[in-house]
């Protein structure tokens, strides 16, 4: 086993550009290492190299390390020899950065917090041409801390690993950027972001100036009713954040003075714009391909898929209708409004998709599963659950079975509205969701309903989906008697806890284990150091988070979808992106075989058996939906 960490230097910015641009113009400092056990030591360029043989090469976030050694050492190791300590970490639920999974777990080796300082002093144009002793020690540290960290954390199984390696050749391929596009964009969003700030002006008679400023949400405060007020408050605190202006546009009754900052608002933070910038650093100069975007095991608690730099996993879902004609608007400078949509940043939403595309003579085949969660906890609950699967295997509309229950009606006089109301059901209900979660739902769908019909619609699908409340009362009590019954196992359907006296693990059904680290009984119930929360610099615990039955069903659940995604990508070649329950091929264009990713995607893996998928695929010459 070979530990090691590269100090390097380049002309290149590392955050903005990626790491893949950084390393073609990138130069060792110095190579920190330990084999196995042994005493770290360093080597610098010109000096002899250590004999590696075939050892496995582990590194935190090794797609840094391999990337130097293939582009700067010219050493073109295979991918399946690195093991990555930041994937271990993050399968077992814990931070991925290694000065955090220091203090999260307490080890007794943590990162040298001089780090950022040495970083800018050597690293950072202009470089210091001082002795970088300091350097070195800092990287032997780094070694040191690495090594003594990922031993003390379950290794990844030979199929993580291999998942792993899975995903780096996924973040190697990359997918092409409109550049052009993405340029066109920028420039969009500019002009369009001073109109935007000059209309809020103008809106509240300069009293608010920049709606980044915090006098634009004491100046909506001022001015929605009570009941709009509520909606405000968000860990209470007042916020006006992208989840508040959702809920306050989609009131009827908010005043339209207030609607057109609220709105305003909305446009100039809108992610998609500063997507587009991001893209467009990423984007390699020659090839135009946005490499390095997803992150393994990147969500806390499931282990599903992250997104990094261009974040795939939160494009919207807006997509244009003539993608190519409005992109032939933008690169051109032509008006987009009112020829494209209502306003600028809406029209650029629904690019931001487009923005990406195949390479010349290639095309995409874009395929989703259909209600993937909808299918997966019903079938985690076990023979309870056969009755909602058999809704999917006859082909039924699971949200028109919904709505024929809440509203006590024949399945085929289920009118659009009802079922509109039974998608929002079915959307807010599954993971124990209960009026607010309904009403939130409702929001997003626009379908607003008093509190009293929406504790209805609750009840209405409970009682249609019987399955789901006992399995949520059997996870909740077989973790509660896993914390009391140390080192035994407890079952509810087809997972499995038990708690070995620090970490409260489940056990999906293929074997893939994931935990509730440092999880402790409390006279609320569960309690457990949440990796995704930052603490404060001066704080002696990590923060916490509650396991209620809700949170345990949605965990469950989207571990399984994922083990589901994991074992489509195995098996299928030229993935360029992937989004939870969608998969994207790169193909030459006359070899766009849509039934054969269908037929991977609808097979389930043999420990699945009895889990009916379904999912449909399109022949696509820009991404979209």
């Amino acid at each position: 086993m070979f530990w090691v960490d590269f100090e390097t230097r380049s002309p290149v910015d590392l955050i903005t550009r990626g790491v893949y641009a950084y390393v073609k113009q990138a130069e060792v400092i110095c190579m920190s290492y330990a084999f196995d056990d042994e005493e770290v030591r360093t080597w610098r360029p010109g000096e002899p190299f250590p004999d590696i043989g075939r050892a496995q090469i582990r590194a935190h976030n090794a797609a840094f390390e391999r990337l130097v050694f293939w582009h700067v050492l010219d050493m073109p190791i295979p991918l399946e020899r690195f093991y990555c300590t930041a994937a271990q970490a993050r399968a077992n639920c814990m931070p991925g950065s290694l000065e955090d999974v220091g203090r999260f777990s307490g080890a007794a080796m943590k990162k040298d917090h001089r780090g950022a300082v040495l970083v800018r002093k050597f690293c950072i144009p202009p470089y210091s041409e001082d002795d970088p002793a300091e350097l070195i020690e800092y990287c032997e540290q780094d070694v040191r801390a690495m090594r003594a960290v990922s031993q003390a954390m379950r290794q990844l199984t030979p199929e993580e690993l291999a998942d792993y390696h899975v995903s780096e050749r996924i973040n190697d391929r990359g997918v092409r950027l409109d550049v052009d596009l993405a340029l066109a964009a920028i420039k969009y969003a500019d002009v369009e972001g001073v109109e935007i700030q000059r209309r809020v002006s103008e809106v509240t008679n300069q009293e608010v100036v920049s709606v980044r400023s915090p006098k634009m949400r004491e100046w909506v405060l001022a001015r929605v009713t009570p009941e709009q007020r509520e909606l405000m408050i968000v860990k209470d605190k007042w916020s006006i954040d992208k989840s508040v202006r959702a809920n306050l546009l989609a009131c009827d009754d908010l005043a339209p003075e207030v609607r057109e900052v609220v709105q305003s608002a909305d446009d100039l933070w809108a992610s998609s714009v500063a997507k587009f910038a991001r893209l467009a650093a990423l984007a390699d100069q020659h090839d135009r391909r946005v490499r390095g975007a997803f992150v393994f095991a990147g969500g806390a608690a499931t282990g599903r898929f992250a997104s990094y730099g261009a974040q795939v996993h939160n494009f919207t879902r807006k997509v244009a209708k003539d993608p190519e004609a409005v992109r032939h608007a933008m690169v051109r400078g032509h008006a987009l409004v009112p020829t494209y949509g209502a306003r600028v940043t809406d029209v650029l939403r629904g690019m931001l998709r487009p923005a990406l595309l195949p390479a010349e003579g290639r095309v995409f085949i874009v395929a989703d599963w259909s209600s993937i969660e909808a299918r997966v906890t019903p079938w985690l609950a076990g023979v309870t659950g056969e009755a909602k699967l058999d809704v999917f295997r006859s082909g039924r509309d699971p949200y028109i079975v919904n709505a024929a229950g809440a509203f006590r009606v024949p399945y085929e006089e289920v009118t659009d509205a009802q079922r509109q109301l039974g998608k929002v059901m079915e959307l807010s209900c599954g993971f124990a969701g209960g009026a607010g979660a309904f009403a939130a739902m409702g929001r997003a769908y626009g379908t607003v309903l008093p509190e009293a019909e929406a504790k209805r619609m609750v009840v209405a699908w409970r009682r249609v989906n019987a399955w789901a409340p006992p399995f949520w009362t059997a996870l909740e009590q077989a973790y509660l008697r896993a914390m009391r019954n140390p080192g035994h196992e407890f079952d509810a359907g087809r997972v499995t806890y038990l708690f070995d006296g620090q970490d409260l693990w489940y056990v999906l059904p293929w074997g893939r284990v994931l935990c509730y680290p440092f999880a402790r009984l409390e006279e609320d119930g569960v309690s457990y150091a949440k990796a995704s929360w930052k603490p404060k610099a001066d704080a002696v615990e990590w923060p916490r988070g509650r396991l209620w039955c809700g949170l345990a069903a949605e965990n469950c659940t989207q571990a399984v979808a994922a083990d589901i995604l994991r074992a489509a990508l195995r098996r299928l070649p030229d993935v360029v992106l992937h989004v939870h329950d969608e998969i994207v091929q790169e193909v030459p264009t006359g070899r766009a075989d849509r039934q054969a990713l269908v037929d991977v995607m609808t097979t389930p893996p043999q420990w699945a058996t009895g889990l009916p998928l379904a999912c449909s695929a399109k022949v696509m010459t820009r991404y979209g939906k």
